[in-house]
């Protein structure tokens, strides 16, 4: 299977499971319109009248070469193999849901303005605690693992996120475990004495920002209704200044209220942060900034855009990371995680503040999720296996789509929010992140 396709005068083409991506001439791209229907012979005849038949030959030599090296129309080695793979998962990573309350009221927001369609509660240092003996005892031998503090707003028991990393810390060296934390906040309680704790233990810190002050205010406000960009700019500019402008994103949501996205993406770069986030909103249909088929052709642009602009700042010398452009073509992610992607459900799991144990942060709340609980040492590994056996196999509309070792299938949240199955992906969603990828590999082919 190939992709082939135009951005910017660069004809690409992407070998799909040979993760080859080539450059072509106009000869050659055409070529590849007729190669696999028609004979050399045929081709040569079919392209006579628009190019030099002794050009078109050598170029049909050229492909032929490239597909007998397997970088052009390689045999998908993955599809027999899947059915045989008897992987036992691990749980490598937990989102741990330290409050389920919050101090903004964002409009889009998937927990429910932080409750998560329950009570406003904290996760206890005890519940905690029970949850990383939790990830120990269903990690095996594994040593990295992940935590993630999420809410709501973690800030807001800021103290007992501190007691749990401890707690982690203390029994790293017994289990041999080495812990990786990340926070997530939207920065409104951020003073120095949390900074220093944060860049001192938390390696990585996602801070919430949408964009321009109109475009955040429009969504993120607070319980009275007011915006919070002025006072939170100044915060999330000095924490990524302290951090030297590395280990941490400004994460922000672009809804149809703000289809000019790349303008947000811009203003954040204008304002000195080197790694952006900056995704599509997920929301109900006719909540009335929800993402449209009918808005793809817009947003497709806006993507085409900020990737030239991207590529323009890169060559002046004033560059940043963009999440969704980043892509590694000479190793990139290993065979399990391009065939299943993220592992929530089995690999990454979320815990909620009463110890309940969710596939991920999107499926807490969802009552026929429920997985167990950490204080009751229970575990429901048939849900666990549902979610390990999905993969971009498992889904007809993946195994026939170019991205599939890019995007792994895609969100399962996505996918059962709008299609009522973890196996049926999103379609505004898979429209996004194809483009997505294009602009990410044409960026490739110019820095």
């Amino acid at each position: 299977m190939i992709h082939k396709f135009k951005m910017f005068g660069t004809n690409i083409v992407v070998d799909v499971n040979s993760g080859s991506v080539h450059v072509f001439d106009e000869i050659s791209f055409d070529i590849l319109d007729f190669y696999e229907k028609l004979s050399k012979e045929q081709i040569v005849d079919k392209l006579s009248d628009k190019y030099d038949r002794e050009e078109i030959s050598e170029a049909v030599d050229e492909i032929n070469d490239l597909a007998k090296k397997e970088l052009l129309y390689c045999p998908d080695i993955y599809k027999d193999y899947m059915p045989l793979w008897d992987k036992k998962s691990v749980v490598k990573a937990l989102c741990i849901h330290i409050s389920h309350d919050c101090n903004l009221r964002c409009k889009y927001c998937f927990a429910s303005t932080g409750d998560f369609g329950g009570s406003r509660t904290m996760m206890s240092p005890e519940i905690g605690k029970k949850a990383i003996d939790f990830l120990i005892k269903e990690s095996g031998s594994r040593r990295n693992l992940e935590l993630d503090f999420f809410g709501g707003e973690p800030l807001m028991n800021f103290d007992a996120v501190k007691i749990i990393i401890d707690y982690a810390l203390s029994i790293s060296e017994k289990y041999n475990k080495n812990f990786k934390f990340t926070i997530t906040t939207n920065a409104l309680l951020l003073k120095e004495e949390y900074k220093e704790y944060i860049n001192k233990h938390i390696q990585n810190i996602v801070l919430s920002i949408d964009g321009r002050e109109e475009t955040n205010d429009r969504m993120r406000y607070r319980v009275d209704g007011t915006g919070s960009y002025k006072d939170i700019i100044g915060k999330i500019k000095d924490i990524a200044d302290s951090r030297n402008q590395d280990n941490y994103y400004v994460r922000g949501t672009f809804t149809r209220e703000n289809l000019d996205f790349s303008k947000d993406v811009l203003h954040l770069a204008d304002e000195g942060f080197k790694q952006i986030s900056v995704e599509p909103v997920v929301a109900a249909k006719d909540t009335g900034y929800d993402i449209r088929e009918e808005d793809l052709p817009q947003l497709f642009k806006e993507y085409e855009e900020l990737a030239h602009e991207y590529v323009k700042r890169d060559k002046e010398g004033n560059g940043f990371n963009f999440f969704h452009f980043m892509i590694d073509l000479d190793q990139g992610p290993c065979i399990a995680k391009r065939l299943s992607g993220c592992g929530s459900g089995h690999e990454y799991l979320s815990v909620t503040p009463d110890g309940d144990i969710y596939p991920c942060h999107q499926f807490v709340g969802m009552e026929e999720f429920k997985m167990g609980n950490v204080c009751e040492d229970s575990f429901e590994r048939n849900k666990q296996n549902t979610f390990m056996k999905s993969n971009v196999y498992s889904k007809e509309e993946c195994s026939a789509c170019w991205a599939k070792f890019y995007c792994s299938g895609g969100c399962a949240a996505n996918a059962y929010q709008f299609n009522n199955d973890i196996n049926l992906p999103y379609k505004i969603g898979c429209e996004l992140e194809k483009k997505r990828l294009e602009c990410a590999l044409w960026i490739k082919t110019q820095i």
